[in-house]
């Protein structure tokens, strides 16, 4: 977990969260291009037929799903995630190239045309003809002609052609299965958090584990550890406040601090444990790295 300054905040605290946020955003890039590819032409792209163009955005769309799984399996090593994970997402990539054979390939010849439309690709498979001899201008022949068909609603360049049925359906998967290792490393950190709480309360001979327990420390279905000083209505106040302090020191021990999604009023943790707020667990990012 990080910092919650705005200020201090950087991509690179969360890499495998960039990866589901890209995913999401290509696989909607690419569900938008299917919908366009399924209706007629747009009359208001004069001389150009609007789905051919929708047909190159599907293809970049699908690319980038392959640089966020990409994403996602390094962030996984670099957390030291259980290896079933990024297995898990190795299938999940196989299915996608499967289903959609050469749809890297496609996305080169669009993205550098001023090289393939030479036979002059630095990459792949017209590297491979030239290395075995082929003519530059066969090269570029062989690999060439992109198009979108709506009568078969496929799209093609060269020898490669995709359905855009398949393209959508496999888009949606892929960018599910980056959540999901995503979702892994979630469940990871918020486990390590309550650990890491119950055990700085502990040391400060806090309970937190007893059913009927002053303090309660729970996790939550959004991943964060949740805190609550549930004092009996008749208790001290002057010792729910000496409680509440005693709570927050033992956090800030470890690098923890007490945090409120109630913004609203300008109450510090020890009045809002007082006051029966649920507050959530947040580590200094200085501390995790």
């Amino acid at each position: 977990m990080t910092s919650t300054n705005p200020d201090d905040w950087s991509p690179a605290d969360h890499p495998y969260a960039i990866a589901v946020s890209e995913a999401q955003w290509w696989q909607r890039a690419a569900q938008l291009a299917v919908l366009r590819l399924r209706d007629d032409d747009d009359r208001r792209i004069a001389w150009f037929s609007s789905r051919q163009i929708d047909a190159r955005q599907l293809v970049f769309a699908l690319r980038q799903l392959l640089n966020a799984e990409r994403l996602e399996q390094v962030a996984l090593s670099t957390l030291g995630m259980d290896q079933s994970v990024g297995a898990a997402l190795s299938v999940a990539l196989q299915g996608f190239t499967d289903a959609l054979p050469g749809i890297k390939h496609m996305r080169d010849a669009l993205m550098h045309f001023d090289e393939w439309s030479r036979g002059e690709g630095k990459f792949g498979p017209q590297k491979q003809r030239r290395d075995a001899g082929a003519a530059l201008r066969d090269v570029a022949r062989e690999y060439w002609g992109f198009g979108y068909d709506p009568s078969k609603g496929t799209i093609s360049i060269g020898p490669y052609t995709i359905s855009v049925d398949v393209a959508d359906r496999a888009a949606t998967e892929l960018s599910q299965a980056i959540y999901l290792a995503a979702h892994e490393v979630d469940r990871k950190n918020a486990a390590e958090l309550r650990a890491k709480t119950v055990e700085a309360l502990a040391s400060a001979g806090i309970r937190c584990d007893a059913p009927d327990g002053a303090v309660k420390v729970s996790p939550g279905n959004d991943f964060r550890i949740w805190i609550t000083l549930s004092a009996p209505d008749g208790s001290d106040d002057a010792e729910r406040e000496r409680l509440a302090a005693r709570i927050v020191a033992a956090l800030d021990c470890r690098g923890l601090r007490l945090e409120s999604t109630c913004l609203a009023e300008s109450f510090d943790s020890v009045e809002r444990l007082v006051r029966r707020e649920t507050l959530y667990v947040a580590a200094d990012r200085s501390v995790t790295e």
